[in-house]
């Protein structure tokens, strides 16, 4: 078995836990993709449970890119990495304990890129911080921070082959997206909502 291919399958099999799905179901016992926007993702569990449970799912939906990494270059070698990457966001997206209706892959991309490339992902969590403190859409920042990604990696590296996989993985992230975009089109997006005054937590 190739390097690349022992790469793809450790990143799938580690990508397709769907963490945020089964955090849910423990703090409810209900199915996220009936609740909220439907997505099994981080950010509709803050939006449904709550903050720590949102960051609880946040967490664990990037360690499991990060790990993916990390165990495919234990097992396989460097050049397994970027096909991990790449397994992780689609397991993560296409999960087949989901029937294939996964989350949008945003956070998992991140934990496997701040392993292979930590300064091209630093860059690309500035865009995306910077677009949702200007417009509050975490869907926009979102995308345009995956965007980002494999411009800053064609500058600072690591290499050809990461760049690809990010622009590859970018394409993925916008379509799942779609819907979002669509709702910003009819003014029903909804944005992140600003801390009131005088009061402590995150707003939801």
């Amino acid at each position: 078995m190739t390097a690349a291919l022992s790469g793809i399958l450790v990143g799938a099999a580690i990508g397709s836990i769907p963490f945020a799905w089964l955090l849910h179901r423990i703090a409810t016992g209900r199915d996220l993709r009936g609740e909220g926007s439907g997505n099994p993702g981080a950010t509709n569990v803050e939006r449904v449970d709550g903050m720590a449970w949102g960051a609880a799912a946040l967490a664990l939906d990037a360690g499991k890119g990060a790990v993916a990494v990390l165990v495919a270059a234990r097992l396989a070698g460097e050049a397994a990495c970027v096909p991990a990457a790449l397994g992780a966001v689609f397991g993560h997206v296409f999960t087949p304990w989901l029937s294939g209706r996964g989350g949008k892959g945003v956070a998992t991309a991140a934990g496997a890129y701040a392993i292979l490339a930590p300064a091209a992902t630093g860059a690309a969590f500035f865009v995306f911080a910077l677009v949702v403190a200007v417009t509050r859409f975490v869907s926009l920042g979102s995308v345009l921070g995956a965007a980002a990604l494999p411009i800053a990696l064609s500058l600072v590296g690591p290499g050809r082959r990461a760049t690809i996989a990010a622009a590859a993985i970018g394409l993925v992230i916008a379509w799942r997206h779609r819907g979002n975009f669509a709702r910003m089109r009819a003014g029903t997006e909804p944005r992140l909502r600003r801390r009131a005054p005088g009061r402590g937590g995150a707003s939801r």
